[in-house]
């Protein structure tokens, strides 16, 4: 591993045991996180995002099955031992799930559901606990966190839930945080809320991987982006060098797809034409490629490895072989 990365996967799979057989939802991920960066994760739904951090973390759902490497600070959270992965999980490595309602139990308060996140590891009494729980509710912007500690979730609004749900994320005071889709149902103004949160908590030293779809989100908190499709990578830079100059026509759309303040209202947005393809019915070439304006014939045929390109990596055809290619 390298010195400054904390978190690292190679050669990652994800797949699960369906009638069908097996169906592979995550195929041969290699990626870094440093500590104190934000790395987003972006794709489409269905791209293999979460299942992606869900397999490293052992999460996944009944009949998935991970192979591969996942290494938190050197320790292998893959192997036959699952102790360095119990030990890390919900102390040093925290996750922030994609629907803070599921996340959050119902039927227990919030200052409950904090504490016992501290008390059941046996790392600070009952009123330390709860000076901690009014600690991090103050971190992440909520009102009044008195009175939501005594408040249970369906008494919050989606933003407070998301709110707490970070919250409880940051109660062990975690080197790295994992959020899917942390702004997903939101409106925009709390969007901005929970990414500034987010924002300060990297800015205070922690790593924080951010899945979305939202590429607008990225570029409000991201210091690299790793572009997902039909279960692989096929783009990594730094966050200011992709949106620049995107590399990979994938990227590219999904820029693209993005409103802009400098486009006029009657403007009609770009959009990918097609679907991506159904998980175990990948083509033998490029998976983009029958979805793509710059598609080569032997991009139908073979499928591009995943490449360096300067700062980046892309896995495209076209873009190797054009001449010059690359940032």
């Amino acid at each position: 591993m390298a010195s400054d990365a904390l978190f690292e996967v190679r050669d990652l799979g994800v797949c699960f045991t369906t009638p069908r057989g097996r169906v592979s939802a995550v195929r041969e991920i290699s990626l870094e996180v440093r500590r104190g960066e934000c790395l987003a994760v972006v794709g489409e739904s269905g791209s293999g995002k979460s299942q992606l951090f869900l397999g490293c973390l052992g999460l996944l759902a009944a009949g998935g099955l991970v192979e591969g490497s996942a290494r938190f600070d050197g320790q292998e959270l893959l192997g036959p031992d699952a102790g360095p992965r119990r030990a890390a999980l919900g102390t040093r490595l925290a996750m922030v799930f994609q629907d803070p309602m599921n996340a959050l139990t119902p039927h227990l308060t919030i200052g409950r559901q904090l504490a016992e996140v501290v008390l059941e590891r046996g790392l600070l009494d009952a009123a330390t606990a709860r000076a901690r729980s009014l600690e991090v509710l103050r971190s992440v912007g909520m009102p009044d966190p008195e009175a939501r500690l005594r408040q249970y979730p369906h008494e919050l609004s989606g933003g407070q839930r998301q709110r707490a749900a970070i919250a409880m994320a940051l109660m062990t005071r975690p080197d790295l945080l994992v959020a899917d889709e942390p702004t997903t149902a939101l409106d925009v103004t709390v969007q901005a809320q929970v990414i500034d949160v987010l924002r300060g908590a990297r800015d205070r030293g922690l790593a924080v991987v951010l899945i979305t779809h939202d590429m607008g989100v990225v570029a409000g908190i991201a210091d690299r982006v790793a572009v997902m499709y039909a279960g692989r990578i096929v783009e990594t830079a730094p966050a200011r060098e992709l949106f620049a100059a995107p590399a990979h026509p994938y990227t590219a759309a999904l820029l693209a797809s993005v409103p802009r303040l400098d486009t006029p209202l009657a403007a009609r947005l770009a959009g990918i034409e097609g679907q991506p393809p159904a998980p175990g019915a990948e083509p033998d070439g490029c998976a983009f490629a029958p979805r793509c304006p710059s598609a080569l014939e032997t991009c139908h045929r073979s499928r591009p490895p995943l490449e360096s390109l300067g700062a980046r990596s892309v896995a495209c055809h076209a873009v190797r072989l054009a001449p010059g290619a690359g940032p």
